[in-house]
């Protein structure tokens, strides 16, 4: 048996009155993956962040290869050969690939920056990792799944031997999902130590020797991967028995609610068209589903139909109304609501409260101010309402500030706002990114609500079996274009991959 590199035994955590981490025991062994396994909020990252130096603790040890270890800060646990990939990457936006790697542990000699040894060596471990990247793009100019492998190259230049994955799949597509795990399991073959934060059962399955799973901050169990089922992993996790298959029913579809005509948008500082000439319509009663490649126009198409950037050409039309010229305000009032991609840059502002927050798209209505000013009796006791009907976990309730949430809980905040509107048309972006299968169960039945209740939902996933559960249809971007029009019920996965590598196209009359 391995011996362990990390033992943190009886370890404790508070935030105030609130204990994030309650007495729990857990213990890494060399070359192996373990998985931490909980609902949002039930302590998986304050563990890793007490580990990485983020927090302190206030009761347990921390032994590292057999030395109890103190860790004031990251600079700490660099030292022991710690390394971590954040849920929301730690990376500098003006800055280039190779900058922000070597960020903190440049190269120098004779006490000049060796920028020619530290590309060598980031391009040599990119190659060795099949990590492909550009070094001289900036860091704000490439794909979040790009962004993820700069994050992994830091670690790998650093030597670290200890790496942590906080949610790393939340934001990939299904290959980039499968190029992360064969790269798990080189660097553990190779005797580095992973420990793998993640909801998804299946992701555990396929890569991780053991998994510790936490509840409401406590130890529930750790068990060897290969002798547990998904259907006991999910169990444990939430406490009862999850049913993640969603009954669609007949649909019964009305009038169009929401559509756009020869919609194009131009890139940022080129020619090139994001977005070509797309047309589409979602009907009342209808979940309509766009799938594809991550960078294919999906996030530049949503951003012209919410109306964060305005559309170089086409027409916008919701209930019949021409909405091209609306604000984000208008739009909203005109009955649409919008769950984003980027939870932390359009859905939520991380120095309000978690009851600000919730209000953010209708503060302005009498219910919640009186002449100008904010009626708090009433926000507190209308977020009190969807913090428990959306199960939003905090330290501090409705006081809590937006960035001290988990990115789980910070999506339900996003997911409870947009939803509680009565809107006409959903357009929902990635809307169960980061959250566990209780969770997910959840937002999948609030989404087929909205349907029976006649709403019009465009859902925007790169999660095939998501897409493949919920639409009555479903539109598949390559390069910008709507390139297939499908029923689920007529299609597989199989299929719906090749017209997103653009290996097939129909005529598609939207």
């Amino acid at each position: 048996m391995s011996k362990n590199v990390i033992e943190m035994d009886n370890i404790t955590k508070r935030f105030g009155s609130f204990t994030a981490v309650d007495d729990v025991t857990f213990h890494l062994r060399k070359g192996e993956i373990h998985a931490l396994l909980g609902e949002n909020g039930a302590g998986k990252t304050t563990l890793v962040n007490v580990l990485f130096g983020l927090y302190a603790h206030e009761g347990g040890t921390i032994r590292i290869n057999d030395e109890f270890a103190t860790l004031n800060n990251p600079n700490d646990a660099n030292d022991y050969g710690i390394g971590m990939v954040h849920q929301h990457f730690m990376l500098v936006q003006n800055f280039t690939v190779l900058e922000s790697i070597i960020l903190g542990d440049e190269p120098a000699k004779g006490g000049i920056l060796n920028m020619r040894e530290a590309r060598r060596k980031v391009i040599e471990i990119s190659e060795r990792y099949k990590l492909a990247i550009d070094p001289d793009a900036e860091i704000s100019e490439i794909t979040v799944g790009q962004q993820q492998r700069v994050e992994i190259l830091k670690m790998l230049f650093r030597e670290n031997e200890i790496l942590i994955f906080d949610e790393p799949t939340a934001v990939l597509i299904p290959q980039e999902i499968d190029e992360l795990m064969k790269i798990m399991r080189q660097l553990a073959e190779e005797g580095k130590s992973i420990i793998f934060i993640t909801h998804k059962l299946n992701e555990i399955q396929q890569v991780a020797d053991r998994v510790t799973i936490l509840r409401k901050g406590k130890h529930v169990a750790t068990r060897n991967v290969a002798d547990t089922s998904a259907d006991e992993m999910s169990e444990l996790m939430v406490g009862r028995a999850v049913d993640l298959q969603v009954d669609k029913g007949h649909v019964v579809r009305g009038d169009i609610v929401f559509s756009c005509e020869n919609i194009t948008v131009k890139r940022e500082l080129s020619e090139k068209n994001a977005v070509h000439d797309v047309s589409l319509e979602v009907r009342a009663g209808e979940i309509v589903s766009i799938a594809g490649v991550d960078g294919n126009g999906q996030s530049e198409l949503v951003y012209a139909l919410t109306g964060i950037t305005p559309p170089n050409e086409g027409r916008i039309f919701l209930n019949g109304v021409d909405i091209s010229k609306f604000s984000i305000r208008e739009r909203t009032k005109a009955g649409m609501a919008h769950i984003p991609e980027d939870r932390q840059r359009y859905g939520l502002i991380l120095d309000y409260t978690l009851a600000n927050n919730l209000v953010l798209q209708t503060y302005y209505e009498p219910r919640f101010q009186n002449h100008g000013f904010m009626r708090s009796g009433n926000i507190l006791e209308y977020a009190d309402e969807l913090i428990d009907r959306f199960d939003i976990r905090s330290s501090e309730g409705a006081t809590s500030m937006g960035r001290a949430l988990s990115g789980g809980n910070q999506q339900k905040t996003i997911v409870a706002r947009e939803l509680d509107r009565d809107a006409d048309i959903i357009i929902a972006v990635q809307p169960v990114r980061g959250l566990d299968v209780g969770a997910i169960e959840y937002i999948h039945k609030q989404l087929m609500d909205q349907r029976e209740k006649g709403k019009g939902v465009l859902l925007v996933s790169f999660e095939l079996d998501e897409v493949m559960n919920l639409s009555d249809r479903i539109l598949v971007m390559y390069e910008g274009e709507i390139v297939a029009d499908l029923d689920p019920d007529q299609t597989d996965e199989r299929e719906l991959g090749l017209y997103m590598a653009g290996k097939k196209k129909e005529a598609v009359n939207v």
